[in-house]
């Protein structure tokens, strides 16, 4: 069983440059959880941080489509909602993935995808802390000295 003082947590970087949300979501919840690691404990966070770069150029299963800002546009971008709820009668708005990267909120459609696959409790909201995402190709993260994240880890 492993202690939360004794976790050796790295840094890993993840180009989501030509990757599928769902696919890609589903590795990087695993090594926020830990269990990539023998000594995965489930009430312990043994995963380790993850920084994701060119979060605008990810792209979804489906039909392929024309669009003018986009290079990975697809139907299903059309269709996946993020709804929120205002509280108030009639007050739930969905907006469209489509919508969600034209307003430069790419973050939040990979970040909604992880966070949906994470425990939901204390111990998932802590684990999401150290998921790191930016549009660009660039971080600003050099002094933790990530390394590039394992083949095998991929999808």
């Amino acid at each position: 069983m492993a202690k939360a003082s004794t976790v050796d947590q790295k840094w890993f970087v993840v180009d989501a440059d030509n990757q599928i949300v769902g696919r890609l979501a589903t590795k990087i919840a695993t090594v926020l959880m830990g269990k990539h690691k023998p000594t995965y404990t489930p009430h312990v966070d043994t995963g380790d941080y993850i920084i994701i770069v060119n979060c605008d150029r990810v792209k979804f299963s489906g039909k392929e489509l024309a669009h003018d800002s986009h290079p990975y546009f697809s139907k299903k971008m059309l269709q996946k909602g993020y709804p929120s709820y205002s509280g108030y009668p009639s007050g739930l708005k969905v907006v469209t993935a489509e919508k969600k990267l034209e307003r430069g909120q790419s973050t939040q459609v990979l970040s909604e995808a992880v966070r949906r696959m994470l425990p939901k409790n204390k111990l998932g909201r802590q684990m999401l802390k150290k998921l790191r995402l930016f549009a660009g190709p660039t971080h600003d993260h050099q002094s933790q000295q990530p390394q590039e994240m394992p083949a095998y880890l991929l999808p």
